[in-house]
């Protein structure tokens, strides 16, 4: 089965701009993702859901279902239920959300705090929790934290994001990665696949095209072979560069 690869693209018209890139997915914000907001009603709903494109949404990056204030938890959960209710209406083929983090450091209240979020949403689109690159209160950037967190949600049947730029950020050798993410989680939904424009455990999220960042572009394209899963790329440029990067993914996999 041939895999499906794409970008994270801008939201107004995402079959054009997938059409542009030569993609057969796309993943989008549908709403502003530094706001509390709900997504708007779409008129291309119809269109979006009937179309051989798959479509990915990411949640705000507000979303933090895990900190101990309530001022943020709260309405991360309820921000999290209205973009799943919009990405059900586009026929949405998942949600990625970040894993979250705490202020303290101490994640022992915080995998619970997952699962809560989690009994409390009412969708019937699959949730995909990415890993993050930085922070020591960060639910999701070590694989042991994620191990512990699927111990807490695992039987919820939440999928998995593996985010390369992430990992390779946050410290995590990209040579094993998948193999133990594979361990913790039994499951990766998703690869966001991007080239970090800074050295290995920088704790920077700075993405850059692939082959032309700090990643050796081999660890890269045998990060993508290990895992039957479709591909986004959320690389700087417009169509033209995103298409080159679509390119890359697409010779790696052969």
């Amino acid at each position: 089965m041939t895999r499906r690869v794409g970008a994270h693209t801008p939201a107004a018209d995402p079959l054009a701009e997938a059409a542009a890139r030569g993609a057969d997915l796309v993943q989008v914000f549908l709403s502003n993702p530094q706001s509390w907001k709900k997504p708007k009603p779409r008129e291309d709903a119809q269109a979006l859901r009937s179309s051989p494109v798959a479509l990915y949404v990411h949640a705000p990056y507000l979303v933090n279902v895990v900190s101990e204030n309530n001022r943020i938890r709260i309405p991360s959960r309820r921000i999290l239920q209205d973009t799943c209710d919009a990405a059900a209406e586009v026929g949405a083929a998942g949600v990625v959300v970040h894993g979250g983090h705490v202020t303290d450091g101490d994640l022992s209240e915080a995998y619970g705090r997952w699962r809560r979020a989690l009994e409390l949403l009412d969708t019937e689109v699959p949730v995909l929790i990415e890993n993050t690159a930085s922070g020591e209160g960060a639910v999701a950037r070590r694989v042991e934290s994620i191990r512990r967190l699927w111990e807490e949600i695992g039987d919820l049947d939440v999928g998995f994001v593996l985010d390369t730029c992430h990992a390779w950020a946050g410290g995590e050798p990209l040579e094993e990665v998948v193999e133990r993410l594979l361990e913790a989680t039994g499951r990766i939904d998703l690869i966001h696949c991007n080239d970090s424009r800074d050295p290995f455990d920088s704790r920077r999220d700075r993405h850059a095209n692939l082959g032309s960042g700090k990643i050796p572009s081999e660890v890269l394209a045998a990060v993508l072979r290990k895992v039957e899963a479709p591909v986004v790329v959320e690389t700087p440029g417009g169509p033209a560069e995103q298409a080159a990067d679509i390119a890359w993914v697409r010779e790696a996999l052969g």
